[in-house]
């Protein structure tokens, strides 16, 4: 290689550097400096409780009239991770941190919705023509 290839090697990568570095930055600040995210979680239509999601681990117990559900708040999202429904498809949402993610256990009636900052994860996914 010679010595102008290397300059421009050298270029490209600090220009690079330029643009990703202030914008990782902004990203990790503003999803966890700013208003916290929670989760509504509602049974029958009722409001259950609301938790705010944090990094630390949380363990939630919604046990109800129509059965029992186990859910684990951590790294600022939530998940199922356990249920006494015949199907367990509620077990198959994930984790959830986006605002607008839904985790649903429909046997038993229990909702879990995600609702954070106005405007974030409110972007357009895909567009199909």
């Amino acid at each position: 290689m010679k010595r102008g290839d290397m300059l421009l090697i050298g270029l490209i990568v600090i220009v690079a550097l330029a643009f990703l570095v202030p914008r990782w930055f902004e990203s990790s600040e503003k999803n966890h400096n700013e208003t916290p995210k929670v989760a509504n979680i509602t049974v029958d239509g009722k409001l259950f409780k609301t938790v705010e999601l944090t990094k630390e681990e949380q363990i939630i117990d919604v046990k109800t009239e129509f059965g029992y559900n186990i859910l684990k708040v951590h790294d600022y999202g939530i998940e199922m991770i356990e249920a006494d429904c015949p199907d367990e498809v509620c077990l198959s949402f994930g984790f959830v941190e986006r605002n607008g993610g839904t985790i649903v256990c429909l046997p038993h009636r229990v909702l879990v919705e995600i609702e954070g900052i106005p405007g974030e994860g409110d972007d357009v996914d895909v567009i199909v023509k």
